[in-house]
């Protein structure tokens, strides 16, 4: 069964840290336009980012942008209850899918982000509390009324997401994947959303930096078949990175998370390439430290 996309270009820009970046208003719209002028229209939150700030400051940037909202699309997700001063009623880290938990969410992050509707809809970890019937009327609830457009899951197993998918279909699954971070490939994720026709979204495609790192003996190998190749295919060690990724069957959609707009050039880039297939085993390998069974 293929369910609609999201929508989403082809890749997406992340905002998680935002906050750490200190652009004023003005960087952040010349950085959201940036990447609309390479084909980047979608931008991905959480309500948790920057201590529960990062929405405001893109917020602040549609509002001294007046249309700048229609040219876009807005992923966020909810879920996380963090510690902090911003939230003082949170007594412990925990998770929370509870409808009511969900639509305060929404409102709060709807405020912050100065608009009317969340074209994507995450629940950014798996509660292991959810009542998925709830949660799939709550969703109900908050498409019928305009707020949320499509909704989808983070970090989930594929059971967890199956579980709510019986209740509410999903859009997509957000997951952690790169050559430093395999899982994806063997635990059954990847399997589930081709199966689904569910397109995934990928964090951490660069794994968190570390692939510059030094030091760190398995980013250091995966960088040196990147960089190997990169000679070949005429690209940068992190347009490498995103090409592998890209050449999943399940056609995921690679988030980005620099504020530079080098980074964003460096993912579109990887559009054009195809790789090889033994090109991509090599790249596997290096992450994996083995060759195939």
């Amino acid at each position: 069964m293929t369910h609609p996309d999201p929508f989403l270009s082809p890749i997406v820009a992340g905002a998680w840290r935002m906050a750490e970046w200190n652009f004023d208003v003005q960087q952040r719209l010349h950085w959201i336009g940036a990447a609309l002028d390479l084909g980047i229209t979608s931008f991905d939150h959480a309500d948790i980012y920057g201590d529960y700030g990062v929405e405001a400051l893109f917020g602040e940037a549609l509002a001294a942008s007046p249309g700048l909202r229609d040219r876009i699309q807005i992923v966020s997700k909810c879920g996380i209850k963090l510690t902090s001063a911003q939230r003082p009623s949170h007594r412990v880290k925990s998770y929370d899918t509870s409808p009511a938990h969900v639509v305060a969410s929404v409102e709060n992050s709807l405020r912050a982000l100065r608009t009317d509707r969340l074209d994507l809809l995450l629940i950014h970890r798996p509660d292991l509390l959810m009542d998925a019937d709830a949660l799939g009327r709550c969703f109900d609830e908050l498409k019928a009324a305009g707020k949320v457009l499509q909704v989808g899951v983070s970090n989930h197993s594929p059971s967890q997401l199956a579980l709510l998918h019986s209740r509410h279909s999903l859009a997509t699954h957000q997951v952690e994947l790169s050559p430093l971070h395999l899982a994806a490939l063997d635990d059954g994720t990847l399997d589930q959303c081709q199966t689904l026709g569910m397109r995934p979204m990928i964090w951490s495609p660069l794994g968190g930096g570390r692939l510059f790192g030094q030091g760190d003996a398995q980013a250091l190998r995966v960088h040196e078949v990147l960089a190997a190749l990169g000679e070949r295919y005429d690209a940068s060690v992190a347009t490498m990175a995103y090409a592998w990724l890209l050449r999943h069957p399940s056609r995921p959609w690679p988030i980005t998370g620099s504020g530079r707009v080098q980074g964003l050039r460096d993912a579109v880039a990887a559009l054009s390439i195809e790789l090889d297939a033994e090109d991509w085993y090599l790249i596997w390998q290096a992450g994996a430290g083995r060759d195939v069974a």
